[in-house]
């Protein structure tokens, strides 16, 4: 029922436009009755995103069974969930970004969506970075980039009409986030690589064999 009413309305939505079509003009299409559409749906708005409400809750369940791992690369991983959500229905996916483009209320509507997965994300990391110097803070700028990260590959596809592989244009951005603040270790208060730098001083005409080895010897250090 859920999926039929979500089809009926972007019919209508195609033929008519968002803003002159009606909850009784849905439910007259689907067959169904209004107690039927409010059952499923709160709103008009939200018949335009079906699908986001079992995204949070799988995206929730992620994060719950992350344990130990790197925090940084889970919230990359359950923001995949978002992008995996679009890819599965393209055609619909674009239709969806194309009319959030059109219709002013429908874009403030996404933000509110957008603005939910963000605070789970950044629920989790708050939750690992607990006790760490500026925990709360590094929670909420990871959460914020990983959303900014997502979404400049996800909507660089939606863009395109949905052409490409959207996989590789939203792992190449959350690469940058985890280049920038995953500690590959798991622990929250973890050194990044780059925060360590090796100065090393040899004498003109050394061997590089010798180089090499003193250079490997002060990094395993």
């Amino acid at each position: 029922m859920r999926q039929a009413l979500a089809e009926a309305a972007f019919e209508l939505f195609l033929e008519r436009g968002f803003e002159q079509t009606t909850v009784d003009d849905i439910v007259a299409r689907a067959g169904v009755g209004r107690r039927s559409f409010f059952r499923y749906f709160p709103s008009k708005e939200d018949v335009v995103f079906p699908d986001h409400e079992g995204c949070l809750a799988e995206m929730t369940a992620l994060l719950e069974g992350a344990g130990g791992r790197d925090p940084v690369a889970a919230v990359c991983d359950a923001a995949r969930l978002v992008m995996l959500m679009y890819a599965a229905n393209p055609e619909f996916s674009v239709r969806r970004y194309r009319m959030t483009r059109e219709v002013p209320g429908l874009r403030c509507y996404e933000l509110s969506v957008v603005r939910r997965y963000e605070r789970v994300l950044a629920g989790h990391l708050r939750e690992r970075y607990a006790g760490a110097p500026d925990g709360d803070l590094r929670a909420e700028v990871v959460a914020a980039a990983v959303v900014a990260a997502h979404n400049n590959g996800l909507r660089t596809w939606l863009r395109s009409g949905g052409e490409g592989d959207v996989e590789s244009l939203v792992d190449h951005a959350l690469g940058l986030v985890r280049q920038a603040w995953g500690d590959g270790s798991g622990s929250p208060a973890g050194r990044r690589p780059e925060d360590d730098v090796v100065v090393l001083v040899a004498r003109k005409g050394t061997p590089v064999w010798r180089v090499v080895q003193s250079v490997e010897s002060a990094l395993e250090g």
